[in-house]
């Protein structure tokens, strides 16, 4: 969440801001309810003064034996207003934590202003799409021929946007993980983690999926959890109400998970295949750095992710989302979209983000100076690296050949136990 303290002494930039996200949120009422805490705070300040004064007058009249229930019943006044303002102040801090949990993040000054994904510039490419001898076939139609793939069970075991891999299918996305796992632990640097897939609404709202998308998460109804939509939920939430030393910083963890989304409001897109799946596997990356290091680690969080589809040899693309298209916790994100030769487009496969220290204020993650100053939020920065299930159409498709079987890229061939292709 945004300091309410910023948002008071900068409030012509929250509102533009808001405006350039595409967001009509009016921080007015927000606004009225900082300024009347302020003043019941000042009131409440000076009734305690008169109170204390109030209480030493007592004490010297009754040392002289005077009567002093004039200024006892004075003093009863007093205590009942300060219980009611102390009241209003609680009721008005709920209020203003609701209205912090629904707003967004500042975007960082270098983000492009756009409405929405037509204004995503993009940064680089790397490699170019294959001119195919034939027309490529989408995965759905690969997958289904070789018996890797099997959606009407997966539909009648759960229900739409569910898939059942099967054999080399199951194979190639277990080669994707532990590659992709390997990759990030040996040579980039992260500790690997394997963190609950449940967590609770606390955990929740430390990373800003709670309050603003419960109706894309699942819940367990009984219980106070809920299914992880990703591993950043959890990996940034290792250090929740923890001040960590200024020498551990940055820390980097990565996980395989699960992951589970409603796709509330993607009905409709991607109906076919395993593109937008209610249930896919992830490797994340999660980092908590120093506010003056964000940026930079964000470039090398994004190249982590780049790396992936370099060493697989897949083409693919990086674009900048602009202010309209940007996640709700995100301060700058880079987009890695790799090409789909059936969609002849680039499609998303990886979101790498610089949240800055709004995670970090609701998850009270601080660090402590090494010169011995004040703590101080962290900076947290998450992207996939990357989206398996993807990683595996883009393998599938960029690899086919014209009699219908597929290529295994060559750092995968080790993991499929020597196996160069799926026929």
């Amino acid at each position: 969440m945004l300091d309410i303290r910023w948002i008071r002494s900068n409030a012509d930039e929250v509102r533009q801001f808001l405006a350039d996200r595409n967001n009509d949120m009016d921080i007015g009422p927000l606004l009225g309810l900082d300024e009347e805490r302020r003043l019941l705070l000042t009131e409440t300040e000076e009734l305690k003064a008169r109170r204390n004064e109030g209480s030493r007058k007592v004490g010297a009249a009754r040392a002289r034996g005077e009567d002093a229930s004039a200024a006892m019943e004075e003093m009863r006044v007093i205590g009942d207003r300060i219980k009611d303002i102390d009241a209003r102040i609680s009721e008005i801090d709920e209020k203003i934590s609701d209205m912090l949990l629904s707003l967004p993040n500042r975007p960082h000054d270098s983000v492009p202003v756009g409405k929405d994904e037509n204004d995503n510039p993009e940064v680089r490419r790397w490699g170019e799409p294959k001119q195919f001898s034939f027309e490529p076939k989408p995965h759905w139609d690969l997958g289904e021929a070789l018996g890797i793939m099997d959606f009407e069970k997966g539909a009648s075991l759960a229900q739409s946007r569910f898939t059942v891999l099967k054999g080399l299918g199951a194979r190639l996305e277990r080669a994707l993980l532990n590659f992709m796992l390997d990759l990030h632990t040996e040579k980039h640097g992260y500790l690997e983690v394997q963190p609950p897939f449940m967590v609770s609404s606390k955990t929740m709202r430390g990373t800003g999926q709670l309050p603003k998308f419960a109706d894309d998460l699942y819940k367990c109804e009984n219980d106070d959890l809920w299914l992880i939509p990703t591993a950043e939920v959890p990996l940034t939430n290792l250090h929740a109400e923890e001040i960590l030393e200024e020498g551990q910083l940055p820390l980097y963890y990565t996980a395989y998970t699960p992951c589970f989304r409603r796709e509330a409001g993607a009905y409709g897109r991607d109906v076919r295949g395993m593109l937008r799946q209610h249930q896919f596997d992830k490797v994340e990356m999660v980092k908590l750095s120093s506010p003056e290091s964000s940026y930079d680690e964000l470039e090398k969080l994004t190249d982590n992710a780049e790396e992936v589809l370099r060493a697989l040899g897949i083409p693919h693309r990086t674009i900048c989302l602009c202010t309209g298209d940007m996640g709700f916790g995100s301060s700058k994100t880079y987009d890695v979209e790799v090409w789909l030769p059936s969609q002849h487009k680039y499609r998303e496969i990886s979101s790498c983000s610089n949240c800055e220290d709004f995670q970090a204020r609701r998850m009270n993650t601080r660090f402590r100076p090494a010169d011995g100053g004040k703590p101080r939020f962290v900076h947290t920065l998450n992207g996939s690296g990357i989206a398996i299930g993807r990683a595996l159409i883009a393998v599938l498709e960029n690899f086919q050949r014209e009699d219908g079987s597929i290529g295994i890229p060559e750092v995968l061939v080790p993991y499929m136990g020597g196996v160069t292709e799926i026929r």
